[in-house]
């Protein structure tokens, strides 16, 4: 997808010029955050418990170590922030991850095109690709992504119609179900070493 110097835009309305205003952010989706955060801890809460009521090798302590760890690189995953003004689209992050994960930032100027790429999965994601030829991953899993798209379409020229994101919302929503489901087992499991703790001492 490049520029078409020959498109025709709509006719601006009051709806269209306020859903195109700048400055503005988009934060990652509420959707995929809770998901995300629910299905790591319905993955991991059991562990520390079962370690400790079999006496495994690693000790119930470093594993809860390891979990707040792993808490707080996926919290800082799921920190990510997409702005767009008058002169660019960033990606960012909050202070203390960008150590980790500096984001970038791209001027509308130096975009050239948006091009897809298939995932592993066989999903498409898409690249801003500047005139260097460098690539920019857009962000796909943020909330608002319409809007985000629209205003990449009208501020580089380039036709989004067919650009769509990554994951339906219903995708989510099935796996925060399974992942809650997968919760209620961890409560039956973490139960389970508790009484045999109890009756091991």
């Amino acid at each position: 997808m490049s520029p078409d110097p020959a498109a025709d835009p709509s006719p601006a309305t009051p709806e269209s010029a306020d859903r195109l205003a700048l400055p503005t952010a988009f934060p990652l989706s509420p959707l995929v955050r809770l998901t995300l955060l629910v299905l790591y801890g319905a993955l991991t809460l059991p562990l520390p418990f079962l370690a400790t009521a079999t006496d495994a090798p690693v000790s119930g302590g470093w594993l809860w170590a390891g979990l707040a760890i792993g808490a707080i690189a996926i919290a800082a995953i799921l920190s990510e922030r997409v702005e767009l003004d008058e002169e660019e689209i960033r990606v960012t992050y909050p202070t203390w991850v960008r150590w980790l994960r500096p984001g970038w930032r791209l001027p509308w100027a130096k975009v050239r095109a948006l091009k897809p790429r298939t995932t592993g999965q066989g999903g498409l994601v898409y690249y801003f690709l500047d005139d260097r030829g460098q690539g920019f991953l857009l962000p796909m899993r943020v909330a608002g992504f319409g809007r985000l798209v629209d205003i990449v379409a009208a501020k580089t020229g380039i036709d989004t119609r067919d650009v769509r994101p990554l994951a339906q919302p219903w995708m989510y929503l099935l796996l925060l179900l399974f992942s809650l489901l997968l919760l209620a087992v961890d409560g039956w499991a973490i139960a389970t070493a508790l009484s045999l703790q109890g009756a091991i001492a």
